[in-house]
Protein backbone atom coordinates (compact mmCIF):
# COMPACT_ATOMS: atom_id res chain seq x y z
CA UNK A 1 0.00 0.00 0.00
CA UNK A 2 2.82 2.36 0.88
CA UNK A 3 4.63 1.62 -2.37
CA UNK A 4 1.48 2.45 -4.35
CA UNK A 5 1.15 5.73 -2.48
CA UNK A 6 4.80 6.59 -3.16
CA UNK A 7 4.33 5.78 -6.84
CA UNK A 8 1.28 8.05 -7.00
CA UNK A 9 3.17 10.91 -5.35
CA UNK A 10 6.09 10.45 -7.74
CA UNK A 11 3.80 10.56 -10.76
CA UNK A 12 2.12 13.69 -9.48
CA UNK A 13 5.49 15.37 -9.05
CA UNK A 14 6.55 14.34 -12.55
CA UNK A 15 3.32 15.71 -14.01
CA UNK A 16 3.79 18.92 -12.03
CA UNK A 17 7.36 19.29 -13.28
CA UNK A 18 6.20 18.94 -16.90
CA UNK A 19 3.35 21.44 -16.52
CA UNK A 20 3.55 25.15 -17.22
CA UNK A 21 3.29 27.66 -14.39
CA UNK A 22 -0.29 28.47 -15.34
CA UNK A 23 -1.22 24.77 -15.39
CA UNK A 24 0.39 24.28 -11.98
CA UNK A 25 -1.63 27.11 -10.49
CA UNK A 26 -4.88 25.91 -12.04
CA UNK A 27 -4.24 22.40 -10.71
CA UNK A 28 -3.54 23.71 -7.21
CA UNK A 29 -6.75 25.77 -7.31
CA UNK A 30 -8.75 22.71 -8.37
CA UNK A 31 -7.19 20.65 -5.58
CA UNK A 32 -8.07 23.38 -3.10
CA UNK A 33 -11.66 23.34 -4.31
CA UNK A 34 -11.75 19.54 -4.14
CA UNK A 35 -10.50 19.51 -0.55
CA UNK A 36 -13.09 22.15 0.38
CA UNK A 37 -15.79 20.03 -1.29
CA UNK A 38 -14.88 16.88 0.65
CA UNK A 39 -14.53 18.62 4.02
CA UNK A 40 -17.68 20.65 3.44
CA UNK A 41 -19.68 17.55 2.57
CA UNK A 42 -18.45 15.65 5.63
CA UNK A 43 -19.08 18.51 8.06
CA UNK A 44 -22.47 19.35 6.57
CA UNK A 45 -23.52 15.68 6.66
CA UNK A 46 -22.83 15.58 10.40
CA UNK A 47 -24.59 18.90 11.04
CA UNK A 48 -27.62 18.01 8.89
CA UNK A 49 -27.91 14.38 10.03
CA UNK A 50 -31.50 13.20 10.49
CA UNK A 51 -32.96 16.71 10.13
CA UNK A 52 -35.28 18.49 7.73
CA UNK A 53 -33.61 21.75 6.83
CA UNK A 54 -34.63 25.21 5.73
CA UNK A 55 -32.82 27.40 3.23
CA UNK A 56 -32.26 30.22 5.72
CA UNK A 57 -32.33 30.47 9.50
CA UNK A 58 -30.41 28.81 12.33
CA UNK A 59 -28.35 25.78 11.20
CA UNK A 60 -29.85 26.07 7.73
CA UNK A 61 -28.17 25.32 4.42
CA UNK A 62 -27.56 29.01 3.81
CA UNK A 63 -26.07 29.66 7.24
CA UNK A 64 -23.68 26.69 7.12
CA UNK A 65 -22.63 27.60 3.56
CA UNK A 66 -22.06 31.24 4.55
CA UNK A 67 -19.95 30.60 7.65
CA UNK A 68 -18.16 27.70 6.01
CA UNK A 69 -17.52 29.83 2.93
CA UNK A 70 -15.93 32.57 5.05
CA UNK A 71 -13.60 30.05 6.71
CA UNK A 72 -12.71 28.43 3.39
CA UNK A 73 -12.06 31.86 1.83
CA UNK A 74 -9.52 32.69 4.54
CA UNK A 75 -7.79 29.30 4.36
CA UNK A 76 -7.76 29.23 0.56
CA UNK A 77 -6.31 32.74 0.41
CA UNK A 78 -3.59 31.66 2.84
CA UNK A 79 -2.93 28.52 0.77
CA UNK A 80 -2.61 30.63 -2.36
CA UNK A 81 -0.01 32.91 -0.80
CA UNK A 82 1.93 29.89 0.48
CA UNK A 83 1.69 28.37 -3.00
CA UNK A 84 3.34 31.46 -4.46
CA UNK A 85 6.27 31.06 -2.07
CA UNK A 86 6.61 27.35 -2.89
CA UNK A 87 6.74 28.09 -6.62
CA UNK A 88 10.03 29.90 -6.12
CA UNK A 89 11.46 26.76 -4.48
CA UNK A 90 9.86 23.99 -6.55
CA UNK A 91 9.94 25.58 -10.01
CA UNK A 92 12.24 28.62 -10.10
CA UNK A 93 12.99 28.02 -13.79
CA UNK A 94 9.30 28.61 -14.65
CA UNK A 95 9.19 32.03 -13.03
CA UNK A 96 10.46 35.23 -14.58
CA UNK A 97 13.14 36.55 -12.18
CA UNK A 98 12.46 40.11 -13.33
CA UNK A 99 8.68 39.84 -12.94
CA UNK A 100 7.03 42.18 -10.44
CA UNK A 101 5.33 40.79 -7.35
CA UNK A 102 1.53 41.06 -7.04
CA UNK A 103 1.24 43.31 -10.07
CA UNK A 104 3.52 46.06 -8.72
CA UNK A 105 5.38 48.13 -11.27
CA UNK A 106 8.75 47.64 -9.56
CA UNK A 107 10.12 44.07 -9.11
CA UNK A 108 11.30 44.65 -5.53
CA UNK A 109 7.92 45.67 -4.10
CA UNK A 110 5.39 43.32 -2.54
CA UNK A 111 2.29 43.40 -0.35
CA UNK A 112 2.87 43.74 3.38
CA UNK A 113 1.45 41.33 5.95
CA UNK A 114 -1.25 43.68 7.26
CA UNK A 115 -2.34 44.46 3.71
CA UNK A 116 -2.69 40.75 3.00
CA UNK A 117 -4.74 40.32 6.19
CA UNK A 118 -7.12 43.08 5.09
CA UNK A 119 -7.49 41.57 1.61
CA UNK A 120 -8.06 38.11 3.09
CA UNK A 121 -10.74 39.47 5.44
CA UNK A 122 -12.39 41.18 2.49
CA UNK A 123 -12.51 37.84 0.65
CA UNK A 124 -14.04 36.16 3.71
CA UNK A 125 -16.60 38.93 4.16
CA UNK A 126 -17.62 38.82 0.51
CA UNK A 127 -18.05 35.03 0.69
CA UNK A 128 -20.02 35.24 3.94
CA UNK A 129 -22.40 37.94 2.78
CA UNK A 130 -22.72 36.59 -0.76
CA UNK A 131 -23.86 33.13 0.38
CA UNK A 132 -26.21 34.67 2.95
CA UNK A 133 -27.67 36.87 0.22
CA UNK A 134 -28.06 34.00 -2.24
CA UNK A 135 -29.76 31.90 0.43
CA UNK A 136 -32.20 34.73 1.18
CA UNK A 137 -32.95 35.05 -2.54
CA UNK A 138 -33.60 31.31 -2.88
CA UNK A 139 -35.78 31.37 0.23
CA UNK A 140 -37.94 34.04 -1.40
CA UNK A 141 -38.24 31.90 -4.54
CA UNK A 142 -38.82 28.58 -2.72
CA UNK A 143 -40.84 29.79 0.23
CA UNK A 144 -41.23 27.18 3.02
CA UNK A 145 -39.51 24.51 0.87
CA UNK A 146 -37.82 21.76 2.94
CA UNK A 147 -34.29 20.60 2.18
CA UNK A 148 -33.23 17.02 2.95
CA UNK A 149 -29.85 16.25 4.52
CA UNK A 150 -28.03 14.71 1.53
CA UNK A 151 -28.84 17.39 -1.08
CA UNK A 152 -28.26 20.04 1.59
CA UNK A 153 -24.78 18.66 2.27
CA UNK A 154 -24.05 18.57 -1.47
CA UNK A 155 -25.14 22.20 -1.87
CA UNK A 156 -22.89 23.29 0.99
CA UNK A 157 -19.98 21.29 -0.45
CA UNK A 158 -20.41 22.90 -3.87
CA UNK A 159 -20.54 26.38 -2.31
CA UNK A 160 -17.33 25.76 -0.36
CA UNK A 161 -15.59 24.22 -3.38
CA UNK A 162 -16.42 27.24 -5.53
CA UNK A 163 -15.28 29.61 -2.78
CA UNK A 164 -11.99 27.77 -2.31
CA UNK A 165 -11.26 27.65 -6.03
CA UNK A 166 -11.98 31.34 -6.64
CA UNK A 167 -10.16 32.61 -3.53
CA UNK A 168 -7.05 30.53 -4.28
CA UNK A 169 -6.82 31.94 -7.79
CA UNK A 170 -7.45 35.44 -6.46
CA UNK A 171 -4.64 35.10 -3.90
CA UNK A 172 -2.03 34.11 -6.48
CA UNK A 173 -3.11 36.68 -9.06
CA UNK A 174 -3.48 39.86 -7.03
CA UNK A 175 -3.18 43.00 -9.12
CA UNK A 176 -4.33 46.62 -8.94
CA UNK A 177 -7.40 45.75 -11.00
CA UNK A 178 -8.39 42.76 -8.87
CA UNK A 179 -7.91 44.63 -5.59
CA UNK A 180 -9.99 47.57 -6.83
CA UNK A 181 -12.74 45.13 -7.80
CA UNK A 182 -12.55 43.38 -4.42
CA UNK A 183 -12.75 46.76 -2.66
CA UNK A 184 -15.80 47.81 -4.67
CA UNK A 185 -17.67 44.54 -4.07
CA UNK A 186 -16.70 44.51 -0.39
CA UNK A 187 -17.91 48.07 0.21
CA UNK A 188 -21.24 47.48 -1.53
CA UNK A 189 -21.95 44.20 0.26
CA UNK A 190 -20.76 45.51 3.64
CA UNK A 191 -22.84 48.69 3.42
CA UNK A 192 -25.98 46.86 2.29
CA UNK A 193 -25.59 44.32 5.09
CA UNK A 194 -25.27 47.08 7.68
CA UNK A 195 -28.39 48.78 6.32
CA UNK A 196 -30.40 45.55 6.46
CA UNK A 197 -29.23 44.76 10.01
CA UNK A 198 -29.96 48.24 11.42
CA UNK A 199 -32.02 48.18 14.62
CA UNK A 200 -33.67 51.46 13.69
CA UNK A 201 -35.40 51.20 10.28
CA UNK A 202 -35.34 55.00 10.05
CA UNK A 203 -31.59 55.37 10.62
CA UNK A 204 -31.34 57.30 7.35
CA UNK A 205 -33.13 60.27 8.95
CA UNK A 206 -29.96 60.98 10.95
CA UNK A 207 -26.84 60.25 8.90
CA UNK A 208 -24.81 57.40 7.45
CA UNK A 209 -22.71 57.17 10.61
CA UNK A 210 -25.83 56.14 12.54
CA UNK A 211 -25.23 52.62 11.18
CA UNK A 212 -22.03 52.51 13.23
CA UNK A 213 -23.51 53.63 16.56
CA UNK A 214 -22.80 51.28 19.46
CA UNK A 215 -26.53 50.93 20.16
CA UNK A 216 -27.23 49.77 16.60
CA UNK A 217 -27.09 46.08 15.70
CA UNK A 218 -25.44 47.02 12.41
CA UNK A 219 -22.39 48.61 14.08
CA UNK A 220 -20.04 45.58 13.78
CA UNK A 221 -20.75 45.19 10.06
CA UNK A 222 -20.54 48.92 9.30
CA UNK A 223 -17.49 49.77 11.39
CA UNK A 224 -15.68 46.58 10.37
CA UNK A 225 -16.30 47.40 6.72
CA UNK A 226 -14.79 50.87 7.14
CA UNK A 227 -11.71 49.61 9.00
CA UNK A 228 -10.84 46.89 6.50
CA UNK A 229 -11.64 49.20 3.57
CA UNK A 230 -9.30 51.82 5.04
CA UNK A 231 -6.40 49.37 5.09
CA UNK A 232 -7.22 48.35 1.52
CA UNK A 233 -7.17 51.99 0.41
CA UNK A 234 -3.64 52.36 1.80
CA UNK A 235 -2.71 49.27 -0.21
CA UNK A 236 -4.25 50.79 -3.32
CA UNK A 237 -2.29 53.99 -2.64
CA UNK A 238 0.99 52.09 -2.89
CA UNK A 239 -0.19 50.14 -5.92
CA UNK A 240 -1.36 53.18 -7.86
CA UNK A 241 1.58 55.46 -7.17
CA UNK A 242 4.21 52.75 -7.69
CA UNK A 243 3.14 52.54 -11.34
CA UNK A 244 3.55 56.26 -12.01
CA UNK A 245 6.61 57.37 -14.04
CA UNK A 246 9.01 59.81 -12.36
CA UNK A 247 11.41 61.08 -15.06
CA UNK A 248 12.38 64.14 -12.99
CA UNK A 249 12.81 64.91 -9.25
CA UNK A 250 9.73 67.15 -9.23
CA UNK A 251 7.66 64.22 -10.54
CA UNK A 252 8.95 62.03 -7.73
CA UNK A 253 7.97 64.67 -5.16
CA UNK A 254 4.51 64.92 -6.70
CA UNK A 255 4.10 61.16 -6.62
CA UNK A 256 5.10 61.09 -2.95
CA UNK A 257 2.54 63.79 -2.10
CA UNK A 258 -0.23 61.91 -3.91
CA UNK A 259 0.75 58.67 -2.16
CA UNK A 260 0.71 60.33 1.27
CA UNK A 261 -2.66 61.93 0.50
CA UNK A 262 -4.23 58.60 -0.50
CA UNK A 263 -2.73 56.86 2.53
CA UNK A 264 -4.20 59.58 4.75
CA UNK A 265 -7.61 58.97 3.17
CA UNK A 266 -7.30 55.27 4.01
CA UNK A 267 -6.13 55.91 7.58
CA UNK A 268 -8.90 58.44 8.22
CA UNK A 269 -11.48 56.05 6.76
CA UNK A 270 -10.35 53.35 9.18
CA UNK A 271 -10.51 55.84 12.06
CA UNK A 272 -14.12 56.66 11.13
CA UNK A 273 -14.91 53.00 11.83
CA UNK A 274 -12.76 52.81 14.96
CA UNK A 275 -14.44 55.82 16.60
CA UNK A 276 -18.28 55.54 16.43
CA UNK A 277 -20.14 58.82 16.25
CA UNK A 278 -22.20 58.23 19.43
CA UNK A 279 -19.13 57.64 21.62
CA UNK A 280 -16.55 59.91 19.95
CA UNK A 281 -18.65 62.61 18.34
CA UNK A 282 -15.98 65.29 17.90
CA UNK A 283 -13.21 62.88 16.91
CA UNK A 284 -15.47 60.99 14.49
CA UNK A 285 -16.58 64.16 12.72
CA UNK A 286 -13.01 65.50 12.64
CA UNK A 287 -11.56 62.45 10.88
CA UNK A 288 -14.54 62.24 8.51
CA UNK A 289 -14.11 65.89 7.54
CA UNK A 290 -10.36 65.42 7.24
CA UNK A 291 -10.90 62.57 4.80
CA UNK A 292 -13.04 64.78 2.56
CA UNK A 293 -10.48 67.61 2.74
CA UNK A 294 -7.62 65.24 1.82
CA UNK A 295 -9.59 63.94 -1.14
CA UNK A 296 -10.39 67.44 -2.40
CA UNK A 297 -6.77 68.55 -1.99
CA UNK A 298 -5.37 65.58 -3.92
CA UNK A 299 -7.91 65.92 -6.73
CA UNK A 300 -7.51 69.68 -7.18
CA UNK A 301 -3.69 69.59 -7.15
CA UNK A 302 -3.41 66.43 -9.27
CA UNK A 303 -2.38 68.02 -12.62
CA UNK A 304 0.50 69.86 -10.91
CA UNK A 305 1.59 66.85 -8.86
CA UNK A 306 1.34 64.30 -11.68
CA UNK A 307 2.06 66.10 -14.93
CA UNK A 308 1.59 63.01 -17.11
CA UNK A 309 -1.82 62.03 -15.71
CA UNK A 310 -4.73 61.93 -18.15
CA UNK A 311 -6.40 65.33 -18.46
CA UNK A 312 -9.77 63.65 -18.92
CA UNK A 313 -9.29 62.00 -15.52
CA UNK A 314 -8.29 65.35 -13.99
CA UNK A 315 -11.49 66.97 -15.26
CA UNK A 316 -13.50 64.02 -13.93
CA UNK A 317 -11.99 64.54 -10.48
CA UNK A 318 -12.77 68.25 -10.51
CA UNK A 319 -16.36 67.50 -11.48
CA UNK A 320 -16.57 65.09 -8.54
CA UNK A 321 -15.34 67.77 -6.14
CA UNK A 322 -17.83 70.29 -7.52
CA UNK A 323 -20.68 67.79 -7.11
CA UNK A 324 -19.67 67.12 -3.49
CA UNK A 325 -19.52 70.87 -2.82
CA UNK A 326 -22.95 71.30 -4.41
CA UNK A 327 -24.31 68.52 -2.19
CA UNK A 328 -22.96 70.42 0.81
CA UNK A 329 -24.92 73.48 -0.30
CA UNK A 330 -28.06 71.38 -0.71
CA UNK A 331 -27.62 70.07 2.84
CA UNK A 332 -27.01 73.55 4.26
CA UNK A 333 -30.22 74.82 2.65
CA UNK A 334 -32.23 71.81 3.85
CA UNK A 335 -32.84 70.42 0.35
CA UNK A 336 -30.94 67.16 1.08
CA UNK A 337 -30.51 65.38 4.38
CA UNK A 338 -27.04 64.43 5.61
CA UNK A 339 -27.42 60.73 4.73
CA UNK A 340 -27.95 61.50 1.04
CA UNK A 341 -24.93 63.81 0.99
CA UNK A 342 -22.66 61.28 2.73
CA UNK A 343 -23.83 58.37 0.59
CA UNK A 344 -23.31 60.15 -2.74
CA UNK A 345 -19.97 61.59 -1.60
CA UNK A 346 -18.76 58.13 -0.54
CA UNK A 347 -19.72 56.66 -3.93
CA UNK A 348 -17.88 59.47 -5.75
CA UNK A 349 -14.73 59.21 -3.61
CA UNK A 350 -14.37 55.45 -3.91
CA UNK A 351 -15.20 55.39 -7.60
CA UNK A 352 -12.50 58.04 -8.16
CA UNK A 353 -9.94 55.95 -6.25
CA UNK A 354 -10.77 52.86 -8.32
CA UNK A 355 -10.58 54.75 -11.62
CA UNK A 356 -7.33 56.40 -10.51
CA UNK A 357 -5.81 52.98 -9.95
CA UNK A 358 -6.63 51.92 -13.50
CA UNK A 359 -5.59 55.26 -14.99
CA UNK A 360 -2.21 55.13 -13.24
CA UNK A 361 -1.61 51.65 -14.63
CA UNK A 362 -2.47 52.83 -18.15
CA UNK A 363 -0.11 55.80 -17.82
CA UNK A 364 2.65 53.48 -16.64
CA UNK A 365 2.20 51.30 -19.71
CA UNK A 366 2.23 54.30 -22.03
CA UNK A 367 5.39 55.63 -20.36
CA UNK A 368 7.15 52.26 -20.75
CA UNK A 369 6.22 52.11 -24.45
CA UNK A 370 7.41 55.68 -25.00
CA UNK A 371 10.67 54.99 -23.19
CA UNK A 372 11.23 51.85 -25.28
CA UNK A 373 10.73 53.79 -28.52
CA UNK A 374 13.23 56.44 -27.43
CA UNK A 375 15.71 53.71 -26.48
CA UNK A 376 15.41 52.04 -29.88
CA UNK A 377 15.85 55.39 -31.65
CA UNK A 378 18.96 56.14 -29.59
CA UNK A 379 20.40 52.70 -30.37
CA UNK A 380 19.94 53.22 -34.12
CA UNK A 381 21.72 56.56 -34.00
Amino acid sequence: MRSEWDRLIRRLREARAAATLRQMRETDALLTGAIAFVLGFLVASVVFWNRTLSITGAWSVGEVAAYGGAAVALLSFLAGRIGLRLEAVEAPEKRDPDAANDGFAAPGQRLRWYELIAIALAHAAVALLAWFGLAALLEAGFRDAPVFPFPGAVLVAVALALTGYVCYLSAIALSPTSISLILAVYLVIGALTAMLEASDPHWWRDNLSALGMSSNASSPAFNGTLIVAGVMVTTIARYATAALPVPEPRDERGRTIVRVGLILIGVLLALVGIFPVDRFFLLHNTVATGMAVCFAGVVIALPWLLRRISRVFVVLGWVYVLVIALLGVFFATGYYNLTAVELIAAVLIFSWIIVFLRTAGADHGAWDADRARHGEAAART
